[in-house]
């Protein structure tokens, strides 16, 4: 008769290494571990910890890897991760709870639990993205996931500008995404993909933007990159009204320098303000608070600048193979 400590113990430390120490109680089953065993285990103040029903850590610490692992043990082998646990694998920052979604078969039968919520489609991805035993969707399809699931313009756009930015993906893939996924929650993505294709490349400066558009300042050129008469280049500004003359900057250093280019942002302000261009810098926190005074000054500057004859400055969008250029 097996006891309790006749198991497979080589086979399980394989397991639980490969997979962040993570296991199921079918693999533990597999490994001809007890039933009794397995319950003493992980039991109340016992080593091991219950992540999901029938999914175990080996010990009580939980971390992001652990999450992944037992949202792929409980959705099968065919789950994918998607939303922002997988935007979160191409490097990029992206709000959202602590539930980890996973793409899965339209027929299959599992249910959601706990931290782990399946969704059903008929579109699994065809690239498919491994990092040891972990499989999640693709740059695109992972990022039109999770703005599907907000409700915030701002975490819409974070996530969108940096992809794009940082050319994980592109506008037009993104674009398929929108047009061959479901509509259900489809509004934000599609006002996010709107914005990057106007050049708004950051949520701040959708902010910006939102704010002019709901008053009745005349809709500026955004991320453009700024040419003197000679053919110097200038630098690029965030939003550009070029008949008056006026530039207006958000000042985020998310997007637009670190500390250690402060002079170099000095250096790009001295240049272009050197050609009687107005150049306004609005802080991202400003912009929501106080947008009222940012449009009075805007209105006064624009006003100032069209009643001088047009600056000899020749002004383009800021693009360089589809994605953000360096400012």
């Amino acid at each position: 008769m097996r006891i309790g400590a006749n198991f497979d113990r080589r086979r399980l430390d394989d397991l639980l290494t490969a997979q962040f120490g993570v296991v199921s109680r079918g693999q533990l089953l597999e490994c001809d571990m007890l039933p009794s065993a397995i319950r003493q285990r992980i039991r109340p103040g016992g080593p091991w910890r219950v992540l999901l029903p029938g999914i175990y850590a080996a010990d009580a610490r939980i971390t992001t890897e652990r999450r992944e692992m037992a949202a792929r043990l409980h959705s099968g082998p065919g789950g994918l991760i998607t939303g922002p646990y997988a935007v979160r694998r191409f490097g990029l920052k992206a709000s959202g709870p602590t539930t980890v979604d996973v793409l899965v078969p339209e027929d299959v039968r599992r249910q959601n639990s706990g931290f782990v919520r399946l969704i059903r489609t008929s579109r699994m991805p065809a690239d498919v993205y491994v990092m040891g035993p972990i499989r999640f969707a693709g740059p695109a399809r992972a990022i039109a996931d999770a703005v599907r699931a907000y409700t915030d313009i701002g975490d819409a756009r974070a996530v969108i500008c940096a992809a794009i930015k940082d050319r994980v993906c592109s506008l037009a893939g993104l674009a398929t995404e929108l047009a061959e996924g479901p509509s259900r929650g489809a509004a934000l993505l599609r006002r996010g993909l709107r914005d990057a294709a106007k050049g708004i490349w950051s949520a701040a400066e959708g902010d910006l933007a939102d704010l002019i558009e709901r008053s009745d300042l005349e809709q500026p050129q955004f991320n453009v990159a700024l040419y003197a008469e000679d053919g110097t280049f200038l630098g690029v500004v965030d939003a550009w009204w070029k008949r008056a003359g006026v530039a207006a900057e958000v000042d985020s250093r998310e997007f637009h320098f670190e500390a250690d280019d402060r002079e170099k942002t000095m250096q790009r302000h001295n240049r272009i303000v050197a050609r009687r261009v107005q150049l306004l810098h609005f802080t991202p926190c400003r912009i929501k608070s106080d947008g009222t005074s940012i449009l009075t000054e805007l209105r006064i500057a624009i006003a100032h600048g069209t009643r001088n004859p047009p600056l000899p400055i020749t002004s383009v969008p800021w693009r360089t193979n589809g994605a953000i250029g360096a400012g």
